[in-house]
């Protein structure tokens, strides 16, 4: 356990916060989170991780601009739900996204890089990268999908031993619970107003 970790655990637990009560400031304090955990994980040989801490710095910009130009009136974020075409549920686009971006990036971490879990590394990254996308569109299911994720996580950052980052994505699962009730409480709210 490091200095930096310590830094990156109580900003990071913050920026989750933030996200679940629909906070904009989210966004610029996830991009500080997103940054310093860069550097955690190329330490400690998480590359598939450090790669999905640099597009998701990418994320928090996007995340950011999305919010705020999806501000109401009373500058609330109001979440959606993922969006139907036809047959095909809104999961479906997501899931085959993550399955696919898992497996040519755990081929070319296996392959290519020391990394110690590049299969599992990689699965987490495709997944995680689905979850802050519709996180970033304001999508009530990105919620199920962190919970899902971090889950596994937490084991794999025991396995690290990360403990105070598993700690921190223990957290995340309580938090991800939370922002998940207050989502689709705000979203059943906004739809019993509009219907």
């Amino acid at each position: 356990m490091s200095a930096l970790e310590i830094v990156a655990v109580i900003i990071s637990a913050l920026a989750v916060w933030l996200t679940a009560r629909r906070h904009l400031w989210c966004w610029p304090i996830g991009l500080v989170s997103v940054l310093l955990y860069a550097r955690i994980f190329f330490d400690a040989k998480l590359y598939s991780d450090l790669l999905l801490q640099l597009i998701f710095a990418v994320m928090q910009l996007y995340g950011w601009w999305q919010w705020r130009k999806a501000k109401t009136a009373q500058h609330d974020i109001l979440p959606q739900r993922l969006p139907r075409s036809g047959w095909i549920s809104g999961w479906l686009p997501g899931m085959l996204i993550g399955a696919v971006g898992s497996v040519l990036l755990g081929y070319i971490m296996a392959r290519f890089t020391d990394a110690h879990i590049p299969w599992l590394d990689s699965a987490l990254t495709g997944f995680s990268l689905v979850a802050q996308f519709w996180m970033a569109r304001k999508y009530v299911a990105n919620w199920w999908l962190w919970i899902a994720v971090d889950i596994v996580y937490v084991g794999v950052y025991i396995y690290k031993d990360l403990y105070l980052t598993a700690g921190l994505y223990a957290g995340f699962i309580v938090l991800a619970i939370l922002g998940l009730r207050n989502w689709q409480r705000q979203l059943l709210l906004h739809e019993r107003a509009a219907g």
